[in-house]
């Protein structure tokens, strides 16, 4: 996939920075709150999310420990405005009781892991996908490993960089290739790729006032 050199790329990020400003995504009080966020927000919208933290936080749950003890029925309830909440339940109490057993509870030593290895750990757990993986390596660990999402996708195949059939590693290596491996150049860039998708980059486009508008022609 040899559309897009790494100025073009670039040249969009300081783009969407120059209309958005910077995001300082992702928002979270600590790195297990950020974790939990990553989980919940599958299939969601964030503000759902936000609810379901708030309401771990109101109860004091919002610790490896706790959520590990909790009832799987009970956590469900407690996190039922993220939708799915039965399956992020045990999504989540998977993930603590990996690091429990594995990690003797200690969620800094797996982060600590150089970025492929950690990857590798993260996938093959229950509910940990790889849009989610490189979420927690690139936002709790502060690795560089890029994220895309939906409108990581469909950004770049409506304007012409990447095939409509890409897949995940194929995208992500789209931007891993162009770009300098770079934590903070690659927080921003994602948070200011999915600012532009929510605002008009839906599944009908809205490009009226798109900063990207025309952009495919212009380079």
């Amino acid at each position: 996939m040899s559309v897009g050199n790494r100025n073009s790329v670039l040249q969009i990020y300081h783009r969407l920075r120059e209309v958005y400003g910077p995001q300082n995504w992702w928002p979270a009080g600590s790195t297990f709150e950020m974790i939990v966020g990553a989980i919940l927000t599958q299939n969601t919208s964030w503000k759902n999310v936000v609810t379901s933290i708030d309401s771990l936080k109101e109860r004091g749950m919002l610790n490896l420990r706790a959520l590990s003890e909790l009832p799987q029925p009970d956590l469900a309830t407690i996190i039922r405005s993220s939708g799915y909440y039965n399956q992020k339940a045990r999504k989540l109490k998977n993930f603590c009781q990996y690091v429990i057993d594995q990690w003797q509870g200690e969620l800094a030593d797996l982060l600590s892991l150089e970025i492929e290895p950690l990857r590798r750990e993260l996938l093959q757990l229950h509910g940990i996908g790889p849009e989610t993986a490189d979420s927690i390596i690139l936002y709790a660990a502060f690795k560089p490993s890029f994220v895309v999402d939906t409108y990581t996708c469909r950004i770049f195949c409506r304007h012409g960089r990447v095939p409509e059939d890409v897949g995940y590693e194929e995208l992500r290596s789209y931007f891993m290739d162009r770009l300098e491996p770079d934590v903070g150049l690659f927080q921003e860039f994602h948070a200011l790729i999915v600012r532009t998708g929510h605002l008009h980059c839906r599944r009908a486009p809205r490009c009226e006032g798109c900063p990207l508008d025309k952009w495919a022609e212009d380079n």
